[in-house]
């Protein structure tokens, strides 16, 4: 068996733990479990995790859950203190410092004033609303190597550890690849459970694949595309924005084809005040009149 089988093993193992995480970020989440369900050590499956994914197993159930309280906090009017005890905190005070740490705002603040409150419908004529950095583009035709996922959008994360994984397990970790997100349904229509993505990456070069991996094909064409700057929570109030104010005045129609998101940067290694997304919205080629 060569190095790349063995890094494979190991990453398979991982991935379950990660699975698993995913599944029950409401639960406390015990060490020597996850190494039972990794099949390693518990002295020793840390340093393992640590050295594959370049951060602890606590940094990504951190990240994790406060990623899943950003997302409550800009979408919803649940208490805070209620989404400090979903997120495993004892007490209001750790779980505000803590947030507070890693989205450079305190969640009061962050819920009133957070990136997404840009994207807020504002009195009418406002000029700001008008002018947004909103490219229209002509992209080519693509085809990404994918993993569906089939749920809650802000779990697709899941589905994304699934791939870098694969990818890693087969030595395809680069830097010209491009991380895409394509999303089939509209989460205000569909129900959360049964929301379509698909996670995905464009390597400079054709692979073989087998489920549950496969290829898809992006359509290429004319673009809509917005550069969000923030959480991924926050994004909700940008499609609300991009949708109901840009498109209706734009003299442009959507195309039928899915939106997709392209990712710029790392969400292991990038504060998320700094992440960086392109939404594409497939347009018609003809102008509405």
């Amino acid at each position: 068996m060569n190095d790349l089988s063995h890094r494979s093993r190991y990453l398979a193992r991982l991935q379950r733990v990660l699975d698993y995480i995913y599944d029950h970020l409401d639960e406390p989440l015990d060490i020597d479990r996850l190494a039972r369900i990794a099949c390693l050590s518990p002295y020793h499956w840390h340093r393992i995790y640590q050295g594959l994914y370049g951060e602890t197993i606590a940094t990504t159930v951190r990240r994790l859950r406060l990623h899943r309280a950003a997302g409550l906090l800009a979408n919803g009017t649940q208490p805070i203190a209620d989404i400090a005890a979903l997120s495993g905190y004892s007490s209001l005070q750790s779980f505000t410092r803590t947030f507070r740490a890693v989205y450079g705002t305190p969640p009061a603040r962050y819920r009133k004033e957070g990136s997404h409150r840009r994207f807020r419908p504002a009195i009418s004529g406002d000029a700001e609303m008008e002018h947004r950095d909103v490219e229209i583009r002509d992209v080519p035709a693509m085809e990404v190597v994918s993993i569906a996922h089939v749920g809650d959008y802000m779990q697709i994360g899941k589905a994304f550890d699934a791939l870098e994984a694969w990818l890693a397990a087969r030595n395809l970790l680069s830097a010209d690849m491009r991380m895409i997100g394509i999303y089939y349904d509209d989460p205000g229509v569909v129900e959360k459970a049964q929301l379509r993505a698909k996670a995905g990456v464009l390597l400079p070069r054709r692979v073989d694949v087998a489920a549950p991996f496969d290829m898809t094909p992006v359509r290429g064409g004319r673009y809509a595309v917005l550069r969000h700057k923030g959480p991924y929570a926050d994004m909700h109030a940008a499609y609300e924005w991009l949708f109901g104010e840009w498109l209706v005045k734009s003299g442009h129609e959507p195309a039928d084809a899915p939106v997709f998101e392209e990712y710029l940067n790392d969400p292991k290694h990038t504060a998320p005040a700094e992440l960086l997304t392109e939404i594409y919205v497939p347009l018609a080629q003809h102008v509405a009149t």
